[in-house]
């Protein structure tokens, strides 16, 4: 892999993780256009990128939240020191707490079989038209929860629909918003959670993977393109968030919506008329 091909993936990685479009999908679809396979061809470099993208993702959550973070844990410990739960805070820590544990045994129990039977093309574009309808619909709700109004048996809600993320095509952020959403939260409130909740999730699967790379064996001349896909990543995912969470307090989720349709539909084209195979 060159630094350039990184650093696209990298971008790429970094604005589809916090916009509601699906990075998964769209790291199988940008190579599935370029006919690009070196990343299918390589399994064990593409473990160890894939780890790279994700700390680079991680890394623009924790920033753009970084005075949010410390706070959040403190009320967590403080509630278990108490047995309570009381605060605002407190029932947002507990919120993010439960809302992680679906995507944690689904993913353990089920992430090889995702990995390996529901990554394809035809799949990603089913997924982006049909969870773009499902954000359409739910964003059409009203808005009467605000962050100080949210409730750890929230968590469950937003923490199953998190789990079916791990599907490519459905998109992390999109389907956690719509959950939100669903609850009534409004559209900036359902946002922070979302991204609130990126952060364990990633932060476990990283050190997963990243163990499973180590323990694997990390491929030769690798350091350069990872580099390159972390920092673009982490650069591109911490604009995609400040763009994300100045559009919605003016307009609704729609133009997002439009993409994920128009994307899906150009997709499954290409693959009706044979010029792209369904699968990758």
């Amino acid at each position: 892999m060159s630094e350039l091909e990184a650093l696209l993936l990298g971008i790429v990685q970094g604005l589809t993780e916090f916009l509601p479009i699906s990075s998964s999908g769209h790291l199988i679809l940008v190579p599935w256009l370029q006919d690009y396979r070196f990343l299918i061809d390589h399994p064990d470099f593409n473990r160890t990128f894939d780890v790279a993208l994700h700390a680079g993702t991680l890394v623009a959550a924790v920033a753009y939240f970084r005075k949010d973070v410390g706070p959040i844990i403190s009320a967590f410990v403080r509630s278990l020191r108490r047995r309570e739960i009381t605060e605002p805070e407190e029932r947002l820590a507990w919120l993010i707490a439960i809302g992680t544990v679906p995507a944690v045994l689904f993913g353990g129990l089920a992430g090889d079989f995702i990995d390996e039977h529901l990554a394809e093309p035809w799949l990603i574009g089913v997924n982006l038209i049909v969870f773009g309808i499902v954000l359409y619909l739910v964003d059409r709700l009203p808005e009467s929860k605000g962050m100080d109004d949210v409730q750890p048996r929230d968590g469950i809600v937003i923490g199953v629909a998190q789990a079916f993320a791990l599907i490519a095509g459905t998109s992390r952020s999109g389907i956690t918003i719509s959950a939100a959403r669903l609850l009534r939260m409004d559209r900036d409130t359902a946002a922070r959670v979302s991204f609130l909740l990126l952060i364990p999730a990633v932060f476990g699967a990283t050190i997963y993977k990243a163990y499973k790379a180590v323990h694997d064996g990390l491929p030769p001349d690798v350091a350069g393109p990872m580099i390159v896909g972390m920092v673009a990543a982490a650069v591109s995912g911490y604009l995609a968030i400040a763009f994300l969470l100045r559009i919605i307090r003016t307009h609704s989720y729609s133009p997002f919506v439009v993409y994920r349709i128009a994307v899906g539909i150009f997709v499954l084209g290409l693959i009706s008329t044979g010029v792209r195979s369904a699968t990758f």
